[in-house]
């Protein structure tokens, strides 16, 4: 796995707002009458797959998963969802728990019973996790380093567990991990200093990228490419009606998220569009 610190040094000096993936919803361990479907999607990860919305919470039905699972059901009519997602989970909550309840204790712990039990007609895993482990490390002075650093390596060392476990209990299904994409690049509006950040915000993303995808493909899933979906590195000028002209990668935050008008890290229904398509581009 690639190591974090040489890429974390340059955030020695800043500053910047990771906001957790807030919600809290307390998942269900799975749909009524689920054991009379002929095949399964199980969604999994934090509050992107819980399809958290600001001012309307989860909507585990909705997000980005409802677009898989529509793309899945365009050639699996007969498929059920089962979303066990967690608002706020991280890669160390989904295996020791804490977050959310569970009637088997863990996230993990909750899909593996779930895949144990009804693997062989699993189609589909999704997951997305790993953000808010290094998003906690935020402290009133600044960005703490060491625990950014520790977090990058929680989810090196665990997230590769994590999709080996789930690999194991459905060796038939498609899985596939998501990548995460930059809500920070909205700082570019703020001014000089928050341009700054914008660009340093890239720095931790590229290393988390990192991990997910060694992770993923040491495990036998793909990667549906969020951050590329949501063009994280396209720095070519645009210009905004209203706004001005700004690098696409900053317009194309402000258009999928609600970071330019709540602040609000998460995707609105034009993100989670673009996230389910990227999805169903991996289940080709």
């Amino acid at each position: 796995m690639p190591h974090p610190r040489p890429l974390l040094a340059a955030l020695a000096a800043a500053c910047f707002p990771l906001a957790g993936a807030t919600g809290t919803a307390v998942a269900d361990p799975g749909p009524t009458g689920v054991q009379n479907a002929i095949g399964y999607y199980v969604a999994l990860g934090d509050s992107l797959a819980a399809g958290y919305q600001p001012g309307q919470g989860d909507d585990k039905t909705g997000g980005y998963v409802a677009g898989v699972l529509t793309a899945i059901r365009a050639g699996a009519p007969k498929t059920r969802l089962a979303n066990l997602a967690c608002s706020g989970e991280t890669v160390a909550s989904m295996v020791a728990g804490g977050r959310c309840d569970y009637r088997e204790g863990t996230q993990l712990a909750a899909a593996l019973a779930f895949l144990h039990a009804h693997g062989a007609f699993t189609r589909v895993v999704t997951i997305d996790i790993g953000a808010n482990d290094v998003q906690r490390c935020v402290i009133a002075s600044g960005i703490d380093l060491d625990c950014v650093d520790r977090g990058l390596k929680t989810v090196a060392t665990d997230l590769p567990i994590v999709l080996g476990k789930l690999r194991a209990a459905a060796p038939n299904a498609r899985l596939v991990v998501l990548d995460y994409y930059n809500p920070f690049l909205a700082l570019w509006l703020t001014g000089p200093d928050g341009q700054r950040l914008a660009q340093t915000s890239t720095l931790v993303q590229r290393v988390l990228t990192s991990i997910i995808t060694s992770s993923a493909v040491g495990s036998g899933a793909v990667v549906a490419d969020i951050s590329g979906a949501f063009t994280s590195d396209d720095w070519t000028p645009v210009t905004v009606p209203t706004v001005g002209t700004v690098p696409t990668n900053v317009a194309t935050i402000c258009r999928l998220t609600w970071m330019c008008t709540r602040f609000d890290i998460h995707a609105n229904d034009s993100g989670y569009a673009v996230m389910a398509a990227a999805v169903a581009a991996r289940l080709r």
